[in-house]
Order: structure tokens, then C-alpha cells, then sequence
């Protein structure tokens, strides 16, 4: 087919090179605009905007759609082109129903989760956090709701007790651009199957804010929380009245005051929760580099309380 992509982050990045791959021609890339990164606050391009130039496809990256005057970009690729389909992935902005009506054929979304389950911005997060079982991806058509487009094709992932949302990623993205292929290649089959009233819920975008864990809520809830916020924006904790991040915890036995450390050797630091204990074996200081609890605590020496 002949197909304008749509999205940023490494996720659609995958899905892009998977197109390519099966011989798609990708006439237009639309992704977000360069934004500063890094400890010198450069300008990067995005994942997606990489894979398109290393192919010499044209890029567009507008900072808003809700302008009809910033849609001629696309409006001309259509025409020009004889765009059947527009394929978006993580795109970032809600696309305004004059664009989902441009190409011939419409606009699929690959979401990473079985629909109606974790419509939204961060459903990879919002799995793991929320100690789902499973995930996956859906494919559907894209209508101007948030996620409520009828589905065309769906696979689902295990979710394995020491998944990261960066490990559950790499996982879905490669899945994303199989299904994605599959979806292509069958799209005058497929059967549109609307999405269930029962069952929905939304993956709000992950805050910040949201990385300081409570040693007041149990274990449980905080080992997935470190698990979800791998690799960002990363947990943050407090040990004996030092910020830290935490990359890696379990649930331990044990009991005492919220925020107590009840054991600090190589095995890791247990800190006593709401319910039950939870065991670090991985952290990092600010400005240093990620250790394991044992060489975090040759120089950062903790006992118990």
C-alpha cells in the first residue's frame, strides 16, 4: 500500500521499519518536532524521524493539527500520492476527524493493550502497575474518540513477575510491527469488531510526581510500581534521609515501621512497607550510575533501624 505513518518514540519507530520491511511505500512521515534532550538540552530527533531519513522519506512535524491550514502537508501527499491509509503509532497528538478522513481508506492505530482495556497515553505503565497478566496489541480503525475505534486484529503478550515497562516494551513494539504487517496485508478481509462497553479503563500519562513511592502503601504495590516506572521516570526512594532511585525490588518478608530498614547486606536493602517489606537490589544516586544494592552500600552504608 501506499501509506503515510504516523508516530514518535521507538515503539512506532519499529512498526515504521517493520512496514518498510514488507515493502510498503511510506510517502509522508508525520511525527512530533525535535525536542531538547539530554544533559546540554540539545535538539534529537525522534525515533521515527531517524528511520525516515535513513530512508529518504519526506517529514512532517507540526506542532499542533487543530489548524485545517497545517493539513495540507498531508492533504497534497493524498492527492499526489494516491494514499490509500494512514498507519499512526504513539503519534503524541489527537488527530482531528478532517485528517482521519483524508486518506482513502482511513487511519489505523497500533495501541499497545487489548482494547478496551488501557485506552490512553501509557497503557505499558498502567499494565504493569496494575499487575495485569497479560497485554498486548490491538489494532484498530481510529474514529476521533480517545481509543474507541473498532478493532481489526489483536494479539496478547504474557506479563512475566519481573517485567519492566521497558522490558514489556521491546516485547510489544516487535509484536506491533508483525501485526501491523499481517493487518496490511489482509485489510480488505478484516471484519471491524466494536469495542465492548465492559471493561474499559484509561492510561493516564505517567507524572512525575507519581515516582515517589510511599513506604505507607504494601509491598505488592510498590515492587510494580518500580517495575512500571523502569525505565521511566524511575522510582524514587527515600533511605535514611537520602533521595535515591530504585531500578529493581521484590517483595520480602518482614514487618516494622514504614520506611525502616529492617536489612542492608548483598542480597539488597529491606525496607519495611504498609504490609510486608520490600527488597532493593538495584538503585542509583543522583548524578551516578545504576549499582546493585551490594556496591551501593560499600559506599553508602545503611543499618538496620
Amino acid at each position: 500500500m501506499k501509506i503515510i505513518f504516523a508516530g514518535t518514540p521507538e515503539f512506532a519507530a519499529r512498526a515504521l521499519e517493520a512496514l518498510l520491511a514488507a515493502g510498503h511505500e511510506v510517502v509522508l512521515v508525520l511525527t512530533q518536532p525535535d525536542r531538547a534532550a539530554g544533559r546540554g538540552m540539545v535538539l534529537q530527533a525522534s525515533a521515527v524521524k531517524k528511520v525516515a531519513l535513513a530512508h529518504g522519506i519526506p517529514v512532517f512535524q507540526p506542532e499542533r493539527l487543530k489548524d485545517r491550514a497545517t493539513h495540507e502537508p498531508l492533504r497534497s501527499a493524498c492527492l499526489e500520492h494516491g494514499v490509500e491509509l494512514m498507519v499512526v503509532a504513539a503519534y503524541g497528538l489527537i488527530l482531528p476527524q478532517a485528517v482521519l478522513d483524508l486518506p482513502r481508506r482511513g487511519c489505523i492505530n497500533i495501541h499497545a493493550s487489548l482494547l478496551p482495556r488501557w485506552r490512553g497515553a501509557a497503557p505499558i505503565h498502567r499494565a504493569i502497575e496494575a499487575g495485569d497478566a497479560q497485554s498486548g496489541i490491538t489494532i484498530m480503525q481510529m474514529e476521533a474518540g480517545l481509543d474507541t475505534g473498532p478493532m481489526l486484529l489483536a494479539a496478547a503478550v504474557d506479563i512475566d513477575a519481573q517485567d519492566t515497562t521497558g522490558t514489556l516494551h521491546d516485547r510489544l513494539a516487535e509484536l506491533g510491527g508483525r501485526l501491523v504487517v499481517d493487518a496490511l496485508a489482509r485489510f480488505g478481509q478484516l471484519v471491524p469488531v466494536p469495542q465492548p462497553d465492559a471493561g474499559v479503563s484509561y492510561a493516564n500519562k505517567i507524572d512525575k510526581t507519581e515516582a515517589k513511592l510511599d513506604w505507607n502503601q504494601p509491598a505488592a504495590v510498590l515492587a510494580r510500581k518500580v517495575r512500571a516506572f523502569n525505565p521511566f521516570p524511575g522510582a524514587v526512594v527515600t533511605l535514611d534521609g537520602q533521595t535515591v532511585k530504585a531500578w529493581r525490588g521484590d517483595v520480602a518478608a518482614g514487618n516494622g515501621r514504614p520506611g525502616q530498614v529492617l536489612a542492608a547486606d548483598a542480597a539488597g536493602i529491606v525496607v519495611a512497607c504498609g504490609e510486608a517489606a520490600l527488597r532493593l537490589t538495584e538503585l542509583q544516586k543522583p548524578g551516578g550510575r545504576r549499582v546493585t544494592s551490594a556496591d551501593f552500600l560499600h559506599g553508602n552504608p545503611l543499618r538496620p533501624d
